[in-house]
């Protein structure tokens, strides 16, 4: 998931709605200063940043935009952390129930974090290729994103947050500029994949526009005279602002920014770059752990995985050697049976069925919210990964968008099994659906952002449980999910080798093809995406690294009382959280089975 975004990226209800069913009847939060701060935290969050209240399906704010990235916009945002964490230690945690203790952590350590990464410059850098707002602005634009378009009302508030996306967009120009003048920059090639992202929006016409696609899909219920006016208000605003603002973009990365961007790849060579690392790791593995004490498992987890990998490779009786076993994976042509997208869409469709016994037999609570499969969308599949976009409000499916640039170059031994049971069931469909329908929980941590080494983690462990739910019995996509489980192994090398030993792009991606079956296209965007988000690549393993290890010792100490499908419900039935209070909730959970 995009991540992130956002952690990515990543990462995707009315607050009026979501604040009353932050109280319900018998409702975590025993103690009310603690559950009040959580509503009002929630409540002032979104009204910050309005794009993550139209993800969460609050409607309050999908008129706004802001250039949360300017230095006068973080002064506010490190008043509301400052504020958050001065009232949050007026509370007695020693006094809260055990549930209320993880909100209390939940909320300590995020708001350190975040405030601390204030104090940091790189908001000199307002925009990227992979995690950068405007991809997200496109599939707002074209009506199949979150952003509704069932109301005139609804129309009108695009209209809106238009201007703002328009401000956004001029006010990252002026920081992009600074970035340059203080020796902050993107690096060369991320500027190469950022500009065609914003030279797709200027567009010959307005019906050509992606931007125009909610006018192609009026509500049935709209008048001909609303048809009309919207129409004509959507034709207006394309060509008098969206066009120009994009051209603009575009232009000035291509003229003038681009000449300027950096040479190397990693954070580690930009004024405090190395200690910006730091916490960016600790952010996104939720651990006290040290860039070298990660690259180092990660060089361990690659040789593991290599052994793994040499059985496979002696079970189908290939006698080349392992990188010779990659290249036959990627270019036989029995692997690339698909002629169009839709085959994709099928297997993927056909693997969601294989899993269901498994399923009833591994999850006592599975999610009500509804699941698609689609392809992603043309615009910003060049340089988009396969994802995971939740549900704004439980009620429209959580999709998994799968990019096919080309169906009949897209490959059996990708790993299609393994990245189903990431991206899709019962990775991140599971895990955010519940946690989102989990009425019980604070706001904050229904629509949790932060805690990627969960979540994540959560995403990776699925993988290991291929065999388990009736996949994994063809040995290439076994491999497929080796080359994926390798791919998360190697990100733990790469990502602190190029942001904290000097490793360039060109040297990462080699050593990913030397390590996992994966074409010099897919690395090299892989490898860009790590070099734009320093350190969100390392959550996925740490996180599926501590899964796994609870799950083993919770199995050794109750013997005969443990069982999967309880131990994956524990893990689930809190939402997201850091590791360390994971592991302690867990504790308590095996405890209360002795």
């Amino acid at each position: 998931m995009r991540r992130s975004l956002f952690l990515s990226f990543v990462l995707i209800v009315l607050f009026s709605c979501a604040a009353s069913k932050t109280k319900p009847t018998g409702a975590i939060g025993a103690n009310l200063q603690l559950e009040n701060l959580l509503a009002d935290y929630y409540k002032q969050r979104m009204a910050l940043f309005p794009v993550e209240a139209t993800l969460n399906g609050d409607t309050t704010y999908n008129d706004k935009l802001y250039a949360d990235f300017t230095d006068s916009y973080r002064a506010k945002l490190k008043t509301f952390y400052t504020a958050t964490l001065d009232n949050l230690h007026r509370i007695d945690r020693k006094a809260l129930n055990e549930d209320d203790k993880i909100s209390y952590d939940y909320m300590d350590y995020y708001n350190t974090l975040l405030l601390q990464e204030l104090d940091y410059p790189f908001n000199r850098i307002p925009t990227d290729q992979f995690w950068g707002l405007q991809n997200m602005f496109g599939q707002f634009a074209s009506g199949a994103g979150a952003q509704p378009f069932k109301t005139v009302r609804d129309y009108n508030n695009w209209l809106r947050r238009i201007d703002g996306i328009s401000v956004w967009m001029d006010s990252a120009i002026v920081y992009f500029r600074k970035g340059a003048q203080e020796g902050i920059t993107l690096p060369k090639p991320l500027v190469q994949k950022l500009i065609p992202q914003f030279e797709a929006m200027v567009t010959a016409t307005p019906e050509e526009n992606l931007y125009y696609g909610p006018v192609k899909n009026f509500p049935a219920t709209f008048s001909e005279n609303e048809k009309q006016l919207l129409q004509s208000a959507y034709a207006a605003v394309i060509r008098e602002k969206v066009v120009p603002m994009n051209r603009r973009m575009a232009e000035f990365l291509k003229t003038e920014y681009l000449p300027k961007a950096r040479t190397t790849s990693g954070y580690g060579s930009l004024p405090r770059g190395a200690d910006y690392y730091k916490l960016r790791v600790k952010l996104n593995t939720t651990t006290d752990k040290t860039p070298e004490e990660i690259y180092n498992l990660g060089l361990s987890e690659v040789a593991r995985i290599r052994s793994e990998m040499e059985k496979v490779k002696t079970a189908v009786g290939f006698t080349g050697d392992l990188p010779q076993f990659f290249t036959y994976l990627k270019t036989d042509p029995k692997f690339r049976p698909y002629k169009t997208p839709a085959d994709v869409l099928t297997a993927f469709r056909q693997i969601y069925d294989r899993l269901q016994p498994g399923l009833k037999a591994s999850f006592h609570t599975v999610p009500k919210t509804p699941f698609e499969i689609r392809q992603t969308e043309a615009f910003r599949q060049e340089s988009a990964s396969a994802e995971y976009i939740p549900s704004p409000d439980n009620k429209k499916p959580g999709v998994f968008y799968v990019p096919i640039i080309n169906a009949a170059e897209f490959a059996t031994t990708s790993g299609m099994e393994s990245l189903f049971l990431h991206e899709a069931v019962p990775g991140h469909h599971y895990q955010i659906s519940l946690q989102r329908e989990n009425k019980t929980l604070p706001a904050i941590r229904q629509y949790d952002l932060f805690s990627n080494a969960y979540f994540e983690g959560w995403a990776l462990y699925c993988e290991s449980l291929g065999k388990e739910l009736g996949l994994y019995t063809d040995p290439f996509q076994y491999m497929g999910a080796l080359g994926d489980e390798m791919h998360r192994a190697v990100r733990l090398v790469v990502d602190v080798a190029f942001h904290a030993k000097n490793m360039s792009r060109e040297e990462a991606i080699k050593y990913m093809m030397d390590n996992e079956p994966i074409s010099e296209q897919g690395a090299t965007a892989e490898i860009e995406r790590y070099m734009s988000g320093p350190g969100q690549a390392l959550s996925y393993k740490i996180g599926a690294l501590k899964i796994r290890e609870l799950r083993t010792k919770y199995a050794q100490q109750l013997g005969s009382k443990f069982n999967v499908a309880d131990f994956h419900d524990a893990v689930l039935k809190d939402g997201s959280m850091p590791l360390a209070t994971l592991e302690s909730k867990l504790d308590r959970w095996a405890a209360s089975l002795k």
